[in-house]
């Protein structure tokens, strides 16, 4: 069956199917819609979004609907500068109250054929399902408020640069609204008016605040030099790797510091490192994964037109945001039903709005977290009352 739903936002409900419009929180568990809603849950839906690879209904749109479908466009372009004109905000109100019906219709309809399109033209891509459980996860995170609080941060405010954050904050929704299809790679990036979570100055981070009592930060250690050493065949240190690295490598010659500043110097240049070269086998991975035009992943995900100069930069980047997000979809799961979530993801970092009642889950999400396909991955951990006060904890 193929089906839209109404409206994303929690206390607006229905959906269309058939030519009809069903005003029900029962909705399907399983057919053919074009994008997730946080409404759906985990049943078995084949998103048409997914299959185009985040393209948009325009980019897909077949050819015999594409008048149809400016016209469609051109009408909800009017319809939002009307809104905006009376001072009707979509955050406020359900999508389906505001527009005229026939034309509430007429856009869902198209949708339809759009999606059906798609699924009948579009191969399922191999990492559908890890597609699938990445957006699931940050709809529910995109549906959740921000606690911001620009009381600790108000004496920054007057430099240029706090001007320029201050504007921003009045002109964005204070909710973290993710692309997973924003780079080439699988590095989430922002949507607009989306909080900037993801390139706010560390200065700011004060602003951000638990809803619940605390925010709990799990990070990995070296997280992408160390796909590279699981990709590479070789099993993972259980300590920080830069100490295994001054041990193991560099036969105790050389700090910490100077090891993991040669190290990240020598991991993504064409320079040769005998010594980390005995270990990290940059080439056997970038001859694994990379046929000279394309690289696919572990994990399915299926970059083109990649020189060798970017190859191995794409392997191990993207083989560890998706690791990253693997785990912590694994995370998001354990807390279904609890008043804990997770808040926000931080590029390799996983935030948690850590609720005091949940405080015994931490042991149980750290071990989770820890135990990637790729072995056992030391992770760093962090508590605080707002994200500029992480404190690393030891567990």
């Amino acid at each position: 069956m193929l089906f839209q739903v109404l409206d994303a936002k929690s206390d607006c409900i229905g959906y269309f199917a058939k030519n009809q419009i069903n005003s029900t929180t029962d909705l399907p568990t399983e057919g053919g819609t074009w994008e997730y809603s946080n409404h759906l849950g985990d049943g078995d839906y084949q998103i048409a979004r997914i299959y185009a690879n985040g393209a948009t209904i325009t980019d897909v749109c077949p050819e015999h609907m594409k008048t149809d479908w400016e016209e469609i466009k051109k009408t909800l372009r009017s319809c939002l500068k009307a809104f905006n004109t009376a001072d009707l905000s979509l955050n406020d109100n359900c999508f389906y109250d505001v527009l005229p019906e026939y034309f509430l219709y007429q856009y869902l309809d198209a949708k339809n054929e759009v999606t059906k399109h798609v699924l009948e033209n579009f191969e399922r891509p191999e990492n559908y399902n890890h597609m699938f459980n990445l957006v699931r996860m940050i709809e529910d995170i995109g549906s959740r408020t921000l606690n911001i609080d620009i009381e600790p941060i108000k004496h920054l405010l007057s430099s240029v640069k706090g001007q320029n954050f201050h504007r921003t904050l009045r002109s964005t929704r204070w909710v973290c609204d993710y692309n997973p299809w924003g780079t080439v790679t699988g590095r989430l990036s922002a949507n607009p008016k989306s909080f900037p979570i993801l390139t706010m100055g560390k200065e700011f981070r004060s602003c951000v605040k638990p809803t619940n009592d605390w925010l709990f930060e799990l990070d990995f250690n070296a997280a992408e030099l160390r796909v590279l050493l699981a990709l590479s065949g070789e099993e993972q240190p259980k300590n920080d790797i830069h100490d295994w690295n001054v041990e193991t490598v560099f036969n105790n010659k050389l700090t910490r510091e100077d090891a993991k500043t040669k190290t990240f110097a020598w991991l993504y240049s064409s320079n040769k490192n005998n010594e980390l070269e005995q270990l990290y086998n940059k080439d056997f991975v970038r001859n694994k994964f990379w046929d000279g035009y394309k690289i696919k992943t572990d994990y399915g995900r299926i970059m083109e037109n990649v020189d060798e100069h970017h190859a191995l930069n794409y392997i191990v980047q993207s083989t560890t945001i998706d690791m990253v997000h693997e785990q912590a979809y694994k995370i998001f799961k354990l807390l279904e039903g609890k008043k804990s979530n997770i808040a926000f993801l931080i590029h390799d970092a996983v935030y948690i709005d850590l609720a005091e009642e949940d405080k015994y889950e931490i042991t149980k999400l750290l071990d989770t977290f820890k135990q990637t396909r790729y072995g056992l991955f030391k992770v760093n951990v962090s508590a605080g009352r707002d994200l500029g006060e992480m404190k690393k904890l030891k567990l």
